[in-house]
């Protein structure tokens, strides 16, 4: 291990030693995909070195192979140096990650950032997408504290401990009772408030310190420097910019106004009922006159939070070191300010005041969720406009990808809050008497979640069919990938039914579309029905049909206890996953795919592990081709292949001319040129086939994930690989061979020889001595293309076999 670290760090970052090896040296780079493995796994050897890295994300080789570039065993030469890239950590390492999960609201608006449509010349437009995330992106935040004030503050401090009966029942609540305290200290309204504000203010702490941490872990790892780009200069894909994996700045100030929006939140819901209080005839004039002095400061704060969140987001064109010190420190210590002034004000003596009935939850949140459909609204106005600019057939729901992800994420954000607020409120008042519970619209929104399910099942149901369907046509198609073998029932039904369920990734706008849309429409009804009435479903719906009456009240109770099992059910996962390796890593997949991309909208989403991970396989292709002008395949599976993608968009041009590319098992098209076609559209993916030296692309009819890239005049994807391998038994396979799906690539012999073919078209450079000046490896390794030797060139590769192509949404 002190053998192979010495030899890293004599060449500079994240490099081999600087001594040049053979020219026609071969290294085959390995990123594995979602899920995770190990090194041992990856190299398929016990012993394995780290070449460079930390504990986070690393290189390693097998222990024979540390001097590679520098040994004269000729037996290395029959096939590349396998080296492996481990990045699971990065979203999978530890327990205390699956606590994630309650941060899911904020990855999914998030991603909807990234899913506009393609769209060029509409830089505006473009700009007013991204604004209106952003802006989801802060109701969000608002809505969470929002939910932990009306927990701790309304529920329990004002409602529970302002009722004898409820006192009496939960103990611990009673130094804050008028009753059960005989007029303690603590009783006063206003002084509960003040002291229950401890809780939704620690949220807000400790979300602000989730972000500061991962923003220093994550988004401060620098990536290679590169001369800026002119400012007019527009790529197919903002992946190859330099600036890109490197959104410092950008986080750093969304993370100070949506810490001091939250503080703003508390503070409001602290002001606010004592300020209703004193506009009450014979109130004082004095406290009258400081609550609307707070409450105008508390609003001249929230526009400066606006108006932050609304400034030109992220600057992509070049490495942006600076932060804006004036937001990032002065907001959130303006709006602790604020804060602590709300408190007091809260906290001063009023004589007679009690409390009654709910604090006034119903306007905050209705407003809420009147903005948030709203936005979505219009954002889905904003990128239909985008893609009748520039039309893309592949691109799902014709690009209302990201309005329709968007409305999903208010909706978990709708359920979370309503879901704890309920739960608390079931707890606290056992009898259903004694205190008025949560806010109206609460209970309305867990009313329409039965109705939602009804759809969600009838859709589910049609997936079930049209997945059958699928199977007894893919029947005949096995018979003729098969035509030698005797026919065996059983197992044609086998490998049929996996195909027919690979192809219903396909089908995922559609359960997306009816999702977001019955939501949608639900959330809009429940939004009126708690205006119009300001009761609740059961009680707006007394004196109607019968049947009416009873789905009301059927539907609220249903919603309630499914919103609130709902939430310990996620609560529950998360903890499970603390201890259980296995489940973390399952949650650790669903941050592989939801983590990929930077914190463009919201600031408290989990971190973007791309921003380590691209920058760290970019340095170490770069280095690596520099220091021994070899040859070099970078093979990534699965969300690997998007990892390499990214990371050889960012390699200087002549670097990336001496790198191939195979992929397998890859989302690049399939997933992500569908959801995210801006970055990952026809028009990227075809400028990266031609950037780089060769590509190869393998995929299964059998695998859920991967799939073709569909380059027109593009001879990228091998025709489907056979899975199983064998149909029955034979000499070579004597035991059944599994059918392997999205695993497992290398077990096929077309993997070797597809790599064998892109090593003999790449060109290994000339020769080149440690003289290199060490400004000119860091910024780009760029050498003449006119360097490289004309080596041997492969073989022409076969066409591939046509595919139908699956509907487009």
């Amino acid at each position: 291990m002190e053998r192979a670290q010495e030899q890293a760090s004599t060449a500079g970052p994240d490099g081999p030693a600087a001594r040049s090896g053979e020219p026609g040296t071969a290294l085959e780079l390995l990123v594995h995909g979602v899920g995770g493995t190990t090194p041992q796994e990856m190299l398929n050897d016990p012993r394995t070195v780290r070449i460079t890295g930390d504990h986070t994300a690393a290189v390693f080789r097998r222990a024979d192979d540390v001097d590679a570039e520098h040994s004269p065993d000729d037996r290395r030469r029959d096939g590349p140096v396998p080296e492996a890239y481990v990045w699971c950590n990065l979203t999978s390492g530890n327990g205390t990650r699956a606590l994630w999960l309650l941060l899911l609201p904020f990855m999914v608006v998030n991603l909807a950032h990234w899913m506009r449509p393609t769209a060029h010349g509409r830089r505006r437009t473009v700009r007013l997408y991204g604004l209106l995330v952003r802006l989801a992106g802060l109701t969000l935040t608002v809505l969470l504290v929002a939910a932990a004030c009306e927990v701790a503050l309304d529920l329990a401090a004002w409602q529970c401990a302002g009722t004898a009966a409820c006192a009496d029942r939960h103990s611990w609540l009673g130094f804050l009772s008028p009753t059960v305290s005989d007029g303690g200290w603590w009783s006063a309204p206003g002084r509960r408030l003040a002291l229950a504000a401890v809780v939704p203010t620690a949220l807000t702490v400790l979300l602000w310190y989730l972000s500061r941490r991962t923003w220093s872990d994550y988004e401060s790892q620098q990536p290679i420097e590169r001369a800026p780009e002119p400012e007019g200069e527009g790529g197919p894909t903002a992946l190859g910019r330099p600036g890109f994996w490197y959104g410092r700045r950008l986080v750093a100030r969304l993370r100070a106004a949506h810490t001091a929006a939250g503080l703003i939140t508390v503070a409001a819901a602290v002001g606010s009922a004592a300020a209703r209080h004193d506009r009450r005839p014979g109130g004082s004039a004095v406290l009258d006159t400081l609550g609307l002095m707070l409450e105008a400061a508390l609003a001249v704060c929230a526009v400066a939070v606006v108006g932050v969140v609304c400034r030109r987001g992220r600057s992509e064109k070049r490495l942006d070191r600076t932060l804006d010190e004036r937001f990032v420190r002065r907001l959130p210590l303006a709006a602790l300010v604020l804060l602590v002034l709300a408190v007091l004000y809260a906290g001063w003596e009023r004589p007679g005041w009690t409390s009654e009935g709910r604090l006034p939850g119903d306007t905050t949140f209705g407003g809420i969720a009147l903005v948030q459909g709203l936005l979505v609204i219009v954002l889905g106005v904003v990128a239909y406009a985008l893609h009748r600019t520039d039309p893309d057939r592949r691109a799902v729901l014709r690009g209302l990808g990201g309005p329709a992800v968007a409305m999903l994420a208010c909706a978990l954000g709708g359920v979370m809050s309503g879901g704890v607020s309920q739960r608390v409120s079931d707890w606290l008042d056992g009898t259903g008497a004694s205190i008025d519970g949560p806010p109206v619209l609460l209970t309305w929104q867990a009313s329409v979640i039965p109705p939602l399910l009804v759809v969600l099942l009838g859709l589910f149901g049609w997936l079930a069919h049209r997945a059958w369907q699928l199977a007894r046509a893919e029947r005949v198609a096995v018979a003729l990938d098969y035509p030698d073998e005797a026919q065996d029932r059983a197992r044609t039904r086998r490998i049929a039914y996996t195909r027919a369920m690979a192809s219903l990734t396909d089908r995922g706008p559609r359960v997306v579309a009816v999702t977001s849309g019955v939501t949608l429409l639900l959330g809009a009804g429940a939004l009126v029905g708690a205006l119009a009435t300001d009761e609740t479903p059961g009680e707006a719906a007394q004196g109607t049909y019968p049947v009416v009456h009873g789905a009301a009240e059927t539907a609220q109770a249903l919603g309630s206890w499914m919103i609130g099992l709902g939430f310990i059910l996620f609560v529950t996962w998360g903890r499970r996953a603390y201890k259980d390796a296995a489940a973390r890593r399952t949650i650790g997949i669903l941050w592989d795919v939801g983590t990929f991309w930077p914190r463009a909208s919201h600031p408290f989403a989990p971190p973007c592990y791309a921003e380590r991970a691209v920058p760290d396989l970019t340095w170490r292709m770069a280095t690596w081709t520099r220091a021994t002008g070899g040859r070099l395949v970078i093979s990534g599976h699965s969300q690997g292949s998007v990892l390499a993608a990214a990371a050889a968009w960012q390699l200087a041009p002549s670097a990336r001319k001496r790198v191939a590319l195979l992929t397998y098992g890859s989302p690049l098209e399939r997933l992500y040129g569908r959801w995210f076609p801006a970055h990952f559209g026809p028009a990227a993916l075809g400028s990266l086939h031609r950037d780089v030296d060769c590509w190869r692309n393998l995929y299964r009819l059998t695998d859920p994930i991967g799939g073709p890239m569909r380059l027109p005049g593009a001879q990228v994807d091998h025709a489907p690989l056979m899975d199983p391998l064998a149909y029955g038994r034979t000499a070579l396979l004597p035991l059944p061979a599994p059918i392997l799906g999205h695993s497992d690539y290398q077990a096929d012999p077309v993997f070797a020889e597809e790599r064998r073919k892109l090593l003999a078209r790449l060109r290994p450079t000339a020769q080149e001595g440690p003289d290199v000046p060490e400004r000119e490896a860091r910024e780009g390794l760029d050498v003449p293309e006119g360097e490289a030797p004309t080596g041997p060139e492969a073989p022409d590769v076969p066409s591939p076999r046509h595919e139908p192509e699956p509907p487009a949404a």
